[in-house]
């Protein structure tokens, strides 16, 4: 899959998510997608910081 399909794809995925939903609704869900991409962000960087031999 090349970069704009993935776009195309999450677009997509996003509008079936939001269908049907009121505009709280989205906004709390929008929110916790957040932090789960923030969270995993901390993760990685906090993995490849104590990466063993990289020193």
């Amino acid at each position: 899959m090349d970069s704009c399909e993935l776009v195309m794809a999450i677009s997509a995925l996003a509008c079936c998510i939001a269908e049907g939903k009121s505009s709280d609704q989205i906004a709390f869900i929008s929110s916790v997608f957040s932090q789960l991409g923030d969270t995993l962000a901390t993760i990685a960087a906090q993995r490849d910081l104590s990466s063993p031999g990289d020193d």
